[in-house]
């Protein structure tokens, strides 16, 4: 109780350090956050949590000093209050890698995550990562906290508050802006895909390293091209934003890994090995570099090294591999004399321009400067991009003309054997149409044998399945009338006529024989309907009741017989059901009242179920260790060959009824329908 009172206190002493509020209905397009006299603000560890900042006090006004770094991070501070009738949304624009926003509401805070390094599940705007949407309810006051986080430590600019027209307008203008570096993206993409779909029909035919490398300088190319697109507004693509971390530390190593693949496939395009071994050797190993180079770079800046370090590294590397790469442009220059030699000569010229081009912009923030020509989003990838894509048609024609020179070679190569080509055709074609002769006579044969076969293999199928359907149909006759019942209602019988209970005798012997009869006329029926199965049920029924006398009471359940003749049945097939609930569960059973239940539930589909208060099937099959039932495995084997013959099935479960002390309750056995 004195944790909550103290926590109430300061955070009332929160609320009246603030200077005043900002009014959300109030801001016509934006409102500053910085400079404003209604903000406070405090630095601290990233580490630090929401409720340890709640109760800081040492809030301070909020200038341009504060700006978050790699290891702290700013908080912001205010009251938000809507004046209307009505909810208004505002939207918090911020550019940091990490925004999250606590929002009160209803003495609680709501959490708001968003920011470039977000996950997309996890962020409040799905559609930009810089806007962080607030809703404020009519008549509402609450008190934001914002924590601003940086994993770069490059200074981007300072939080703004837009009202919902502000917000539409700057997204609107913003759209526009990124509209032409937007279709660029997509038009490199496109291309990639469309060469990416020629060369690897190319490869698939001819299997050649040539083009294998080619596709890998392609495909990560593309990789590039979607994680550039993801720094925009476009929605295609969205999916990468799932692993942010993730991509913006695979900016750097994709870029070399095609590199490297470029630096294979032009050993195997002007066929270097032919005309210098030692910058063929050079160009292998410089390759690997690339791959090494990717492959640690990841590690490093996913898992190792702070962005700072990162940065440096980006500019070492550049500086040690574009004068590298001059010189061996100049070196193949010099000794390849490959007639392919002019298109790598112009798609390096564009690399070289486009990766020096980008490299100058980034030292010096040229991209930054409002109103230059390079100031628009993307612009260091895009102009790189340019160089890339440029680079990609010269090295796409190179291709194409490789072809055409391997084709001509061909050509040189065919003419030499059409002569002998030409004599072996006629034998050819008089030895080919004796073989489709002789081919064409084996099928008809290998057919005709065919035929046979199935046919036989199918009347067999049909044999065997018509046996085993007999036999399982004799089996279950047989197992309809338990012997014992006969032979207890024929001394029942006898015993009637000796008490001179004549009358019960007749009136015992015309319900056995009508039962017997019913048995013996059904038996050689298909299928009945389940009104028909529920007649001899209750035959049976008050049979087995004047044999085990009042101890034994049953009760059928059925809301409206007209409904069971709608359904059809194997005969027979819930006697035996029945008859097996009688003589092993309730008859061995030492309680005074021994009850079954038959329920046929029609509310939906049919379902029948049969559930007695007996021993149990635990307590019944070790008294049936002289004696087995085959009931239950013949009723199993007549309802999977009838549903083997019917479009609607028939399933059949057993559950036991036991206490909670494990006790048994009885058996309930459940028969369903399924259309």
């Amino acid at each position: 109780m004195k944790t909550n009172v103290l926590i109430f206190c300061l955070f009332i002493f929160g609320l009246t350090s603030l200077n005043g509020q900002i009014v959300a209905d109030s801001i016509p397009y934006k409102l500053e956050l910085l400079a404003n006299e209604n903000v406070k603000v405090l630095r601290a560890d990233k580490e630090t949590s929401f409720e340890n900042i709640r109760q800081k006090t040492s809030w301070l006004s909020y200038d341009s000093l504060y700006k978050p770094e790699l290891d702290t991070s700013i908080w912001l501070q205010f009251i938000i209050e809507n004046t209307s009738q009505k909810p208004t949304e505002i939207y918090l624009y911020s550019l940091e890698d990490y925004i999250t926003v606590y929002v009160e509401n209803d003495r609680s805070f709501k959490e708001l995550k968003n920011g470039v390094l977000v996950p997309l599940s996890e962020r409040a705007n799905k559609s930009e990562h810089f806007f962080t949407p607030l809703g404020i309810g009519p008549q509402e006051k609450s008190i934001v906290y914002i924590k601003l986080e940086t994993n770069s430590g490059k200074a981007i600019g300072s939080p703004v508050i837009y009202s919902e027209r502000g917000y539409w307008e700057f997204s609107r203008n913003l759209y526009k802006e990124e509209e032409s570096a937007i279709g660029f993206l997509y038009l490199y993409i496109v291309s990639l895909i469309t060469i990416f779909v020629f060369t690897l029909v190319f490869w698939i035919r001819l299997s050649e390293k040539l083009y294998f490398y080619y596709l890998g300088y392609l495909f990560f190319q593309l990789v590039y091209g979607f994680l550039v697109l993801k720094g925009t507004m476009s929605p295609f693509g969205d999916f990468i934003n799932e692993a942010p971390v993730l991509v913006n530390n695979l900016m750097e190593p994709v870029q070399f890994i095609f590199i490297g693949f470029y630096v294979f496939f032009i050993q195997q395009l002007l066929v270097v090995k032919k005309y210098d071994k030692l910058l063929e050797r050079i160009l292998y190993y410089l390759g690997l570099f690339c791959f090494l180079y990717a492959i640690t770079n990841f590690v490093f800046s996913h898992l190792l090294l702070d962005a700072k370090y990162m940065e440096q590294m980006f500019l070492l590397v550049r500086f040690v591999i574009l004068p590298i790469n001059f010189i061996l442009i100049i070196w193949i220059i010099y000794k390849v004399k490959h007639p392919l030699l002019i298109y790598f000569i112009v798609g390096q010229t564009f690399f070289f321009v486009g990766a020096i081009l980008s490299t100058y912009l980034s030292i010096n923030n040229v991209h930054l400067i409002p109103g230059h020509i390079f100031n628009f989003t993307e612009s260091l990838n895009i102009v790189f991009q340019v160089g890339l894509l440029a680079e990609v048609y010269c090295f796409s024609l190179a291709l194409g003309k490789n072809v055409f020179l391997l084709q001509k070679e061909k050509e040189e190569i065919n003419v030499e054997l059409i002569k002998q080509l030409k004599e072996n055709q006629e034998i050819q074609e008089r030895m080919n149409r004796k073989l489709d002769k002789k081919v064409s006579q084996k099928s008809y044969e290998l057919l005709q044998l065919y035929s046979e076969i199935e046919k036989e293999r199918e009347q067999k199928t049909k044999d065997d399945f018509n046996k085993k359907l007999k036999e399982t149909e004799m089996i279950a006759l047989r197992s309809q009338m338990n012997p014992h019942f006969i032979f207890n209602s024929m001394n029942a019988i006898k015993s009637l006529i000796m008490t001179s209970r004549n009358e019960d005798a007749i009136t015992y012997l015309d319900d056995f024989s009508s039962l017997l009869r019913s048995i013996l006329y059904n038996s050689n029926l298909k299928k009945i309907t389940v009104e028909e199965e529920l007649e001899i049920l209750e035959l049976y029924l008050s049979l087995e009741q004047s044999r085990m006398g009042k101890e034994f009471v049953y009760f059928i359940e059925v809301a409206s017989k007209e409904a069971l003749s709608q359904y059809s049945i194997p005969p027979l097939l819930l006697q035996p059901i029945v008859e097996n609930a009688i003589w092993h569960g309730l008859q061995p059973s030492l309680k005074s009242l021994k009850k079954l239940t038959i329920t046929f539930d029609t509310t939906e589909n049919l379902k029948i179920i049969i559930e007695d208060n007996g021993v149990g099937r635990e307590a019944s099959a070790k008294k049936k260790k002289l004696h087995t039932s085959k009931g239950t495995s013949i009723v199993h084997d007549r309802l999977k060959w009838y549903n083997f013959l019917n479009d609607y099935k028939i399933y059949l479960t057993i559950t036991d009824l036991v206490e909670v002390d494990g006790s048994s309750l009885g058996t309930r056995i459940t028969l369903t329908y399924d259309h």
